[in-house]
């Protein structure tokens, strides 16, 4: 059988992806079932974060970057009527409170600061100084208080068994969730959800562009943002709206672009880049097709699946060769700035031998 037939697609398709897809909603199905109670038991302590709702269909607050890492986004709530901070100044401390001698940095292309006169309407709860700092949020205050209330949480909704708070640096809440299955990492991040309302630093489309068409990307717009209260000072910006909505109907002209990427994502987890936390992660295959997709834009060249299929991979090599991604809505952002470069180039190296010969591996 011809690697890239008709027939060895479908197979592998039926074979390999399919399964996963299975194993998938099962795993989600048992998480967000965890996560809903948990966090209902924290809104009901706290009423600044809103429970993570079940979802039969699609949970927009789950993302999946690997079977054994989620990444799930925990709502905030009662800040309402987002606006542009007009005035800019510098900042003299610290987390704790201590005055520094020099201001903090500005935030990197992909954060911000986030003030609470940002907001039309808030809860008196956002003016306390548990969370905020001379009229800042500080995502750092914020995760803080919101880790106290899990770890009180799982013991109140008897999760013990199931759940486990793992150690670490920063302000990042990050859990062992025991499934049925296996055991996956779940990273929970309280966000702030800005709505109809698309984010200045992400300038797209770009010029000239012609992917995806006029209506799609107001479409797409119209989903707003996240703020994620991912580092000390600065909120990093979130689209996993607007990229889900950019995925939904990609190939409704016919092509293969999401069955291309199906089988990039397995492979990548079976062959290349394998493990409980990879290097390159579903997001990042993601973002490989929108590029792709935006230098490929006719439908005429998504018919064929060998010649579609090998150019995403071309394209995640050169990326991983190069140790750089460039975000597909904030273009300044390397996403492969903090990743082990060792581990990059092992994954580059397999990809290399790939494109020698490729097909489709088990």
């Amino acid at each position: 059988m011809e690697p890239f037939s008709d027939e060895a697609v479908k197979q592998y398709v039926s074979d390999k992806v399919e399964p996963r897809k299975r194993l998938l909603s099962k795993l989600v199905e048992e998480v967000q079932e965890i996560v809903h109670q948990l966090t209902q038991e924290i809104s009901y302590r706290d009423i600044r974060f809103q429970a993570v709702p079940r979802s039969l269909y699609h949970n927009e607050n789950i993302r999946i970057l690997a079977p054994t890492q989620f990444v799930i986004t925990v709502p905030i709530k009662g800040l309402l009527g987002y606006k542009k901070s007009q005035t800019r100044h510098w900042r003299y401390y610290s987390v704790s409170g201590s005055k520094l001698f020099s201001p903090i940095r500005d935030p990197e292309e992909m954060y911000q600061w986030l003030e609470i006169d940002q907001f039309l309407k808030t809860l008196r709860q956002w003016h306390e100084t548990d969370v905020t700092m001379e009229g800042d949020i500080i995502p750092a205050k914020v995760a803080e208080v919101f880790l106290k209330h899990v770890e009180e949480s799982v013991k109140t909704c008897n999760l013990s068994n199931e759940v486990k708070v793992i150690e670490g640096v920063g302000p990042i809440v990050r859990l062992a969730v025991e499934t049925s299955e296996f055991q996956v990492e779940v990273e929970l991040i309280p966000v702030v959800e800005i709505l109809n309302r698309w984010c200045e630093k992400a300038r797209w489309p770009r010029c000239f562009s012609r992917w995806p068409s006029r209506e799609k990307v107001q479409c797409v717009k119209s989903f707003g943002f996240n703020l994620m209260a991912r580092s000390s000072y600065h909120w990093q910006l979130g689209f996993e709206r607007a990229e889900y909505v950019l995925m939904e109907g990609i190939d409704e002209d016919g092509g293969c672009r999401k069955m291309c990427y199906q089988v990039l994502r397995q492979m990548k987890e079976d062959v290349w880049c394998p493990g409980n936390k990879p290097v390159v992660t579903a997001h990042h295959l993601q973002t490989i097709l929108f590029w792709t997709c935006e230098k490929y834009p006719r439908s005429k060249d998504w018919r064929v699946f060998k010649k579609s299929f090998m150019r995403l991979v071309r394209k995640l090599y050169k990326c991983v060769n190069q140790h750089y991604l460039k975000h597909f809505f904030i273009k300044g952002t390397n996403m492969f700035q903090y990743a082990s470069i060792n581990d990059l180039d092992y994954v580059a190296q397999k990809l290399g031998l790939y494109l020698k010969n490729p097909g489709l591996q088990d």
